[in-house]
């Protein structure tokens, strides 16, 4: 449904240049925005888990990054009694450069398509091993959240993630809730739950 593209690598990057963020270039920028609070620890729990080969000082994404992976983890946990998997977060240009020398599909480090994992606004979740109905929900999600500008997402198919790209305007929309929605919007109220009940 989400075929990576040129376009949509664009318009991930055109995002991070709205933001005015900064390509995260190595370990020390790393350890700076961790230390402002400008990237925060996503949390595993009963709703999300870890690839155990991501590095634990990677394991960060912008604010509002981890309150959609927060939400979205625990509306699939809600429908299916099952983890969300983070494969990937935050990387430095560092890191992407490596990656590029193993991985020829892996996006650039530097110009108008670089990955956009490098200012910490992305996400990779895994979506080998989910089932054809997980793997739909999942779609009706993102296709729901894309809708509203508030997500740029790819399947990507050599790696089998969902890449996701969260975009700023998720805090503020997030906030206008009163509802975390739990599955797709046409279905009933009773797979909704209250802004109070997520996770902190």
């Amino acid at each position: 449904m989400f075929r990576p593209s040129h376009e949509s690598l664009l318009l991930q990057n055109a995002e991070i240049d709205r933001l005015e963020l900064h390509r995260i270039q190595d370990d020390d920028e790393l350890e700076s925005l961790k230390l402002s609070g400008d990237l925060l620890p996503i949390i595993a729990g009963e709703a999300l888990r870890f690839d155990p080969r991501l590095d634990p000082s990677r394991r960060y994404c912008r604010p509002w990054t981890r309150d959609f992976v927060q939400d979205l983890s625990q509306a699939y946990y809600h429908r299916f009694h099952d983890q969300i998997q983070v494969n990937s977060a935050v990387r430095t240009v560092m890191v992407q450069k490596k990656l590029r020398r193993h991985n020829r599909n892996a996006a650039p480090y530097e110009g108008d398509t670089a990955s956009s994992h490098l200012a910490g606004l992305t996400v990779d979740l895994q979506r080998r091993g989910m089932t054809k109905e997980q793997i739909r929900w999942t779609e009706r999600y993102l296709f729901y959240m894309k809708a509203l500008g508030l997500v740029e997402p790819e399947e990507e198919r050599h790696q089998w993630v969902f890449h996701i790209m969260v975009s700023g305007r998720y805090a503020s929309w997030r906030q206008s809730q009163t509802v975390v929605p739990m599955e797709h919007p046409e279905n009933s109220p009773e797979t909704q739950v209250t802004a109070d009940s997520r996770a902190e």
